[in-house]
């Protein structure tokens, strides 16, 4: 369990990202199989999702679009405890999202008569996808909802996966946080199907969004990249994953903890510690098997652990281990050093950063206030998180007079003349003439 890499012999110009685990996930060998499914919702529309929902989820909702009092009745339904821990979630989560909405307008003055104006305007209609597989993410909603709503989205549809154990509908939890969140617009369609749905839109069912959010299996996001430019898109998520960089302070229960609870979503799920303590490493081992041991889950958590996207990585020290961690460019990060936050302020690739022995993945999952849909696969070294503005498209706004116009001609028409593109320069000549 828990393979080794020693790195501790590499030098500055060893490729370090090559050399750290990763899942397999081919989402091109998956475009074939989705294809059929998105192309039949296409041109059949609820056909379609009849044939594919009784194909994949071996149920066939009496109807695909949820009656919100189903939703209302789910959210009733709740205990005390479990509405309060939704609502402490949401309400975090609304705070955070809040601030990051809180970028107005604005306009830049270049020079006399010209200025350019940066306008951050909302997309006007998104659908939101929850997966509803090993674990269903009910999480998700609030995580994909919440920032939507800061971002002043007008429309927004969520689709999860009819579940045959409630009837064709999705599961509870999932249609009482969306009636907590003020979401009436539910669809019980999961899997590539659901994205296609979404995508073209069903006539008298769905109309088609402008952009897809949420995660999901290697089938929803082959059919986001390949109706990609249909819709917009969030991002190709791929498997879960969590890094944590630690010394021999750190607290081996809670290492083991944490590791644990990311194998547990999937069998492709990464776990990787990186430290310059053999003696942490063999603890967290021993640890981590006794934890799988007693776990409701063991077979797919052995499976994580076992397979080659987790490990041990052994560093010479602290300095080395920011390097890999840098070069991993976790989903999930955490650090738990003699001094996170000092390791922490030099992290430059990862979704999230957890700093400290309280602060694990699962307070981000649930409520921290922070998002949960994060870059997998490395990602993080160029894409962020889901956030407030990932809903949102910026537009400039160029406003000159004829005098601003005429300040800048002359080097825009030789600009243009030497691109060989005389039509783009006659076309500020003309304004002088």
């Amino acid at each position: 369990m828990l393979a080794t890499i020693d790195l501790r012999s590499a030098d500055a110009e060893f490729d370090l990202a090559a050399a750290l685990p990763r899942a397999e996930f081919d989402v091109g060998q998956a475009l074939a199989q989705v294809e059929p499914i998105c192309r039949a919702v296409q041109t059949d529309g609820e056909a379609a999702l009849r044939r594919w929902s009784e194909q994949f989820d071996h149920v066939v909702p009496a109807s695909f679009r949820v009656d919100p009092e189903q939703a209302a009745a789910a959210a009733a339904a709740l205990d005390d405890d479990l509405r309060q821990a939704f609502l402490t979630s949401i309400e975090r989560r609304r705070a955070v999202a809040v601030i990051e909405a809180d970028q107005p307008d604005r306009t830049v003055s270049l020079a006399a008569g010209a200025k350019v104006t940066i306008r951050r305007l909302p997309v006007d209609r998104v659908g939101l996808y929850v997966p509803g597989g090993l674990a269903p993410l009910a999480s998700s909603v609030i995580m994909n909802v919440v920032p939507a709503q800061a971002a002043g989205v007008r429309s927004i549809a969520v689709a999860s996966p009819p579940q045959a154990e409630f009837g064709g509908l999705p599961q509870p939890t999932i249609l009482a946080l969306c009636h907590l969140l003020g979401v009436e617009e539910i669809y019980a369609v999961g899997g590539a199907q659901a994205i296609a749905m979404f995508a073209y839109g069903v006539p008298g069912l769905c109309r088609a969004v402008d952009l897809v959010t949420g995660p999901g299996n290697i089938y929803v996001v082959a059919a986001k990249r390949l109706l990609r430019g249909q819709v917009g898109i969030d991002a190709e998520a791929g498997p879960t994953e969590v890094a944590i960089l630690a010394d021999a302070s750190a607290p081996v229960s809670f290492i083991a903890a944490d590791l644990l609870s990311q194998a547990e979503h999937d069998p492709l799920a990464g776990a990787v510690l990186v430290t310059d303590s053999l003696a942490l490493a063999d603890q967290v081992r021993a640890e981590v098997a006794r934890l799988a041991d007693q776990s409701p889950h063991q077979t797919r958590i052995l499976q994580a652990l076992n397979g080659r996207q987790s490990a041990v990585v052994l560093v010479r020290d602290i300095d080395q281990g920011i390097a890999v961690v840098n070069a991993y460019a976790a989903e999930h990060l955490e650090i738990m050093t003699a001094d996170p936050a000092a390791v922490a302020s030099r992290i430059d690739n990862a979704g999230a950063v957890f700093v400290g022995p309280y602060a694990p993945v699962s307070l981000g999952d649930y409520s921290a206030g922070s998002t949960h849909v994060l870059p997998t696969g490395g990602a993080a070294r160029y894409q962020s998180g889901l956030t407030v503005d990932s809903f949102r498209r910026t537009v400039h706004v160029i406003d000159y007079d004829a005098a601003a116009l005429a300040a800048v001609a002359p080097g825009i028409e030789r600009f243009a003349l030497a691109e060989d593109l005389p039509g783009h320069a006659a076309a500020i000549a003309v304004r002088g003439a």
